[in-house]
């Protein structure tokens, strides 16, 4: 993978031969976006509906009159019904009513009959074809939403199916390094074949414990679903076990071999082996793995924000905004710090799950190199380009913990995250600025001046970016905010592309509209092979994190004796950086939430800050070796050929900068986040 080709606003995709699924994805990805979208739409015409008819809800356009009668002389009735009144010899209660209490009901019905008339009248004002058409559109909105509560899990399934087909077409999913020979590629699809089997296994073994119980229909399906999926897996791999590309060469396999194994590959055996043989609890794999369906929505939104970065990529957006601090010919390492400062925030807002580091990582890395920093300089900066962003609003994995866990709020955590990132990106700039020594900037005549000029090619962009958001707020009510930027961003970027599109289209002389199709069908299809290696690695450590929840691992690590939250915090930090560097954010998580937190809180431990170091520990984690998914990503994006190219001279500091970097920022970090507080409230 050449990483110059990253570089340049419309990027042609990676994956041309996947065009046309990427495509389908698309429409599923945009078909989820807009149910998504129904309730507000629903809610948004309620309000337009009240608006423009008064008492909306109560009007009627098919009503018909009412036939009671408000018409009526209450005392005769009343004297008429005791004089009809004729005692029952079978029944030894029986009176005569009683002339007061039957008063109080006809006048009581004539009041309510009287309504009746009322409302109808009211009614026909207002009962027109236009009110008739409306009604039947909401109504008809409201029955088609309710009626298909479910779907979101079928879209999921649909997208996931794709998604993971097509990274196994190209063998994408992550692992810690690529197949270098036949032998080893003959290994990797093996393993996929082996796993992908065993979950069928665990799947079939579910729906035989499902079929005994009553009202799991529904559960059913889904489980039918999902072994459909991982069969059409396993006939990906027994394929591609046999047809193995050209560029692969004759070999044979050595004891880093197994590195080339998928890591959700790695995840799914140990899950299985403690499930199959430790538990006993064979359809304990399907369990787990279908806990993805329950929180559907959730990860739908990853597959958006993948969408987001990789629409992100086909745009001259990060290009125009890294031409603003050009003029100042920043060093290496004061350019590095300005990249870390400004990219988080995009960073957050494509949920800071290494999609901002697919999505323009190879732009980052370009620049860096552009300014004469060193490989192991830039790649350490493209891979924490990718995760300081997690602390901050709208990032979708606070949304996630304060979504699971009542006892913090999006807003507290965002409030406190923010000083996180400026203590963490501080100190990253502290480091590289005394490593690497020159570091003062030697600004271009006017440069001020230059840099503001830089800023005109980016209003249209900003323009467009507010009107689609002010639009969708206008049209359906729906504020831009942490919970919304998941929906709302798709569209942006559909906007930013289109617009985008025009100067392309003027220089090869083709429609706007043609090159948009392309750009976004690029986007797609880049999307489809990253959604497919990001869900599966998600959801295989939602399986192996089931191991941590059913032994009594987190028993002993917090037992009852255990009463110093000081003590408590020292194994929190190291189990959750040991979590963070083995799983996926969203996977951990969900981990976390459900065996750790509730024992740690019990100690002692304060919600907010607990929750404030696991972030700093994943942060941490992202970047650690064994895994380090963060390092993988940008190896991903640059090309294994630019990484093994990194210098490998100077002092050991300068020879494992790439590794040795971040960890030098985070670990610090960490232990201050995670000790300084407790002094406020643990003493």
């Amino acid at each position: 993978m050449n990483w110059r080709a990253m570089t340049a606003s419309g990027a042609r995709t990676l994956y041309p031969v996947h065009r046309i699924h990427g495509v389908i994805l698309l429409l599923l990805l945009l078909s989820t976006l807009l149910l998504g979208m129904g309730n507000s739409l629903h809610s948004r015409m309620l309000w337009i509906g009240e608006q423009v008819w008064p008492n909306y809800y109560l009007l009627n356009p098919d009503a018909t009159e009412p036939t009671c009668n408000m018409f009526v002389d209450v005392d005769a009735e009343v004297e008429r019904r005791i004089q009809a009144y004729k005692p029952d010899p079978d029944d030894l209660f029986s009176s005569p009513p009683d002339a007061d209490a039957l008063r109080q009901s006809l006048q009581s019905n004539v009041a309510l009959c009287e309504q009746r008339h009322l409302m109808y009248a009211e009614n026909q004002k207002h009962a027109t074809w236009a009110l008739g058409a409306y009604k039947s559109f909401e109504q008809g909105l409201a029955g088609f939403l309710l009626d298909n509560i479910e779907l979101t899990k079928y879209l999921f399934i649909a997208m996931f199916a794709m998604a993971a087909a097509i990274s196994a077409l190209d063998a994408d999913h992550i692992a810690l390094r690529l197949s270098r020979n036949r032998s080893e590629w003959r290994l990797s699809q093996g393993v996929q074949f082996i796993v992908n089997g065993l979950m069928v296994l665990s799947l079939n073994a579910y729906l035989g414990r499902l079929s005994t119980s009553p009202g799991t229909e529904n559960t059913m399906i889904l489980q039918y679903a999902w072994a459909g999926v991982f069969g059409m897996f396993m006939v990906i791999n027994a394929i591609r076990f046999f047809h193995i590309p050209e560029r692969m060469k004759p070999g044979s396999l050595s004891l880093s071999s197994s590195l080339v194994i998928p890591l959700y590959c790695m995840m799914g055996l140990i899950a299985m082996s403690y499930f199959f043989f430790v538990d006993g609890y064979t359809s304990g794999l399907a369990i787990y793995f279908g806990m993805m369906a329950n929180l559907s929505s959730m990860f739908i939104n990853i597959g958006l924000y993948v969408l987001v970065g990789m629409m992100l990529k086909q745009t001259r957006v990060p290009e125009l905004l890294l031409n603003i601090v050009k003029p100042f010919n920043l060093p290496a390492p004061m350019l590095a710090s300005v990249i870390i400062f400004a990219t988080a925030f995009p960073t957050a807002f494509t949920g800071a799950s290494g999609i901002f580091i697919l999505a323009v990582g190879g732009v980052v890395y370009d620049e860096l190199r552009k300014a004469g920093a060193g490989r192991q300089l830039s790649l350490a900066t493209t891979a924490m380009s990718g995760s300081l962003g997690v602390v901050l609003n709208p990032c979708l994995l606070i949304v996630v913990i304060a979504a699971l866990n009542k006892e913090v709020t999006t807003s507290e955590m965002y409030g406190w995250g923010f000083w996180v990132f400026i203590l963490s990106a501080s100190l990253f700039s502290f480091i590289v600025c005394k490593t690497e020594g020159n570091w003062k900037p030697k600004p271009a005549p006017g440069a001020f001046r230059l840099a503001l000029k830089q800023l005109l090619p980016l209003v249209p962009y900003a323009l467009t970016a507010a009107a689609v958001i002010f639009a969708i707020w206008v049209v359906l009510g729906l504020k831009f905010n942490e919970y919304s930027a998941p929906m709302i961003l798709p569209l942006v970027m559909l906007a930013l592309v289109v617009l985008d599109s025009g100067k392309e289209s003027k220089e090869l002389s083709v429609s706007r509209m043609q090159t948009f199709f392309e750009r976004s069908s690029n986007a797609a299809s880049d999307s489809a092979v990253h959604i497919g290696a990001l869900l599966a690695l998600i959801g295989f450590s939602i399986c192996l994190g089931g191991i941590l929840e059913r032994s009594d691992i987190v028993h002993a690590i917090f037992p009852e004796t255990l009463t110093s939250p000081w003590i408590a915090m020292m194994v929190i930090v190291v189990m959750l950086t040991l979590i963070g560097m083995v799983m996926d954010p969203f996977g951990a998580v969900i981990l976390v939430s459900a065996t750790i937190a509730q024992p740690a809180i019990q100690i002692g431990v304060d919600p907010l800050h607990f929750w404030i170091v696991c972030l700093v520990a994943f942060e941490l984690g992202y970047l650690s070796p064994p895994v380090a998914l963060n390092h993988l990503l940008t190896r991903q994006v640059v090309g294994e050929t630019e990484v093994l190219a990194a210098e490998r001279t100077g002092t050991f500091w300068h020879r494992y900068q790439r590794l040795l970097l971040p960890l030098a920022v985070m670990i610090p970090s960490l232990l201050l986040v995670a000790f300084v507080p407790m002094l406020f409230y643990a003493l």
